[in-house]
């Protein structure tokens, strides 16, 4: 596996104060080419570390698997650096027998940034998959405090960003005990998510009835997405969703807040799985 962080000398400046030089610490970040039996799907940029769970999150969250059954093997293969050493930056996923592969029309024909996970994608129809769930019946209802606390929780368990100060969080969160089960780090947020889910469907735990997923930062419409394609009920984030993270929410029967912080948090989408103070 690639390294997760990276030194580096920095210059300091600070108002009234000497200039300094010193070692700094970054979070790593390097591309990913996630190939399907062979062929390559896409390539995204990430910050190494899980990269099977990455990969096969993301297969799930564009339709292609639903459990960790429909995946055969998962291996890194061709990839090296200047001095014959592998990169451990080209993951190719064989799928199980008689799961159908992508359609190679739906490949990403652009690498895919750390800001970005549906880049690549040439129309509104086809950044938005019908997941094999539906969580609009997912019967969870979640007590405040317990979102409440998500925020501080999440931020304790990343370790990475204490060294680094650069990387996103998605923690997946059993809805009714308030249990964290599952933590990942990464320079992209939509890639945690990836991780996540890849690591509940590598565990055969999908769909992901009556749990939170605690993301770090926005709610975008490709998490909203995600957490749809993984049958999640209750997406909860830091800071503000976007307009059509809010839309899709409400289509898809997902309970979406959004400002978590402190003693108040904002309901989007499906208010009803909160319980009343």
């Amino acid at each position: 596996m690639g390294r997760i962080t990276a030194r580096r000398r920095v210059t300091r400046i600070r108002r009234d104060q000497p200039t300094a030089v010193r070692a700094d610490v970054l979070a790593v970040e390097e591309p990913l080419e996630i190939r399907v039996d062979g062929v390559r799907f896409v390539v995204t940029m990430r910050t190494p570390g899980n990269d099977v769970e990455l990969a096969i999150g993301y297969l799930v969250s564009e339709g292609i698997v639903a459990a960790g059954s429909d995946v055969d093997t998962a291996r890194y293969c061709a990839g090296t650096d200047a001095d014959g050493m592998n990169t451990y930056n080209v993951l190719d996923v064989t799928l199980a027998p008689g799961v159908s592969g992508p359609d190679p029309t739906a490949a990403r024909q652009v690498t895919m940034t750390s800001a970005c996970g549906v880049c690549g994608k040439d129309s509104i129809d086809a950044v938005t998959t019908r997941s094999r769930f539906d969580p609009a019946v997912d019967p969870l209802i979640v007590k405040p405090d317990v979102l409440l606390e998500l925020p501080d929780r999440l931020r304790a368990g990343q370790s990475v960003f204490d060294k680094t100060g650069g990387l996103h969080a998605a923690a997946l969160v059993d809805g009714r005990s308030g249990e964290l089960i599952a933590l990942r780090e990464d320079v992209g947020r939509h890639n945690a998510v990836d991780k996540i889910i890849g690591w509940a469907a590598a565990a055969n735990l999908l769909p992901l009835r009556e749990h939170i997923l605690q993301v770090s930062g926005r709610a975008s419409f490709e998490l909203v997405q995600k957490a749809a394609m993984a049958g999640i009920p209750v997406l909860s984030a830091v800071s503000a969703p976007s307009s059509l993270a809010a839309e899709l929410a409400e289509e898809r029967g997902i309970t979406l807040a959004g400002f978590v912080r402190g003693d108040s948090m904002v309901l989007y989408s499906r208010p009803d799985r909160v319980a009343p103070p």
